[in-house]
């Protein structure tokens, strides 16, 4: 099951996505929340069986993230081999958590903003993956597995200078600007995916930034959750970021974004998106 929100911002209508056709959930769920991931699913598949949803236009509307605001937005550093590598570090022998303000999450292809005072803003493709029943202190990779409804395709925008240099050690000041959570397009539900096997890439005005696997992750998805699991509480809704591989503008082979840049990241069988960078404000 694929599962969007589309309308302007703030006035998104959660859809349920069937080949080029979107059909209205309001019947169901006023959005794509915690609660109807944890409660609804079934209900929109007999809805679809019966034929009862109403079709929505698709073309032309644009896309939100496919989740309303998450509770948390919790991320996993240096998740990949070569980008704990090209950053500088060995392989963690534990995941490295981070989080990110939940107001970051925007639409997939919404313009990004660029403050003036950002000097080192750098892109990265991950796997998103978001929860649908509360994950505890969990026994095993198995009942965390089972904690993940789908996944979506997020950029976890960075300020490098932020993150590194002005942090005192803890990178979320970096990862917290406005809009640096692209999210999207869709919310692709566990059942369609393997998610240990997915190809991801990023690309910077069309040049090739990253390519890679999920399969070269150093903590796979039941991993991390099994992990942050016996330090915090998931709740349904919650969207967990799971690392980027290498390719970035911290390893010093590419430029940092500047404005009018264009991204694409995209993760085979979930999703592209696509957003401009955009400066805004003035120097300080």
């Amino acid at each position: 099951m694929r599962l969007a929100r589309l309308g302007r911002t703030g006035e998104e209508v959660p859809v349920v996505l069937v080949g080029d056709r979107a059909y209205d959930l309001r019947a169901i769920t006023e959005d794509i929340d915690g609660v109807f991931l944890e409660r609804d699913l079934d209900r929109v598949r007999a809805a679809l069986g019966e034929g009862s949803l109403p079709e929505v236009e698709r073309v032309g509307r644009r896309v939100g993230a496919p989740i309303a605001r998450p509770g948390a937005v919790v991320c996993v550093g240096m998740n990949y081999a070569a980008h704990a590598a090209e950053s500088g570090s060995a392989p963690p022998e534990q995941p490295v958590v981070f989080l990110k303000h939940p107001n970051t999450v925007v639409g997939p292809n919404d313009d990004v903003p660029l403050p003036a005072h950002a000097l080192k803003m750098d892109w990265e493709v991950e796997l998103a993956i978001v929860i649908g029943r509360t994950a505890w202190n969990l026994a095993s990779r198995e009942e965390a597995a089972a904690c993940i409804v789908g996944a979506t395709v997020a950029d976890d925008l960075s300020e490098r200078a932020w993150q590194l240099e002005a942090s005192g050690g803890q990178w979320s000041k970096g990862k917290c600007a406005p809009g640096s959570t692209p999210l999207g397009p869709e919310l692709v539900t566990a059942d369609e995916l393997d998610l240990g096997n997915l190809r991801l890439r990023s690309r910077v005005n069309g040049e090739p930034r990253q390519d890679s696997s999920t399969a070269d992750l150093i903590f796979d998805v039941a991993a991390v959750v099994l992990d942050l699991s016996r330090y915090m509480r998931l709740d349904p809704g919650d969207l967990v970021l799971t690392g980027t591989p290498e390719g970035v503008a911290l390893s010093g082979r590419f430029p940092y974004l500047r404005d009018g840049d264009v991204v694409e990241v995209e993760i085979e069988g979930v999703g592209t998106q696509q957003h401009r960078v955009t400066a805004v404000g003035a120097a300080a």
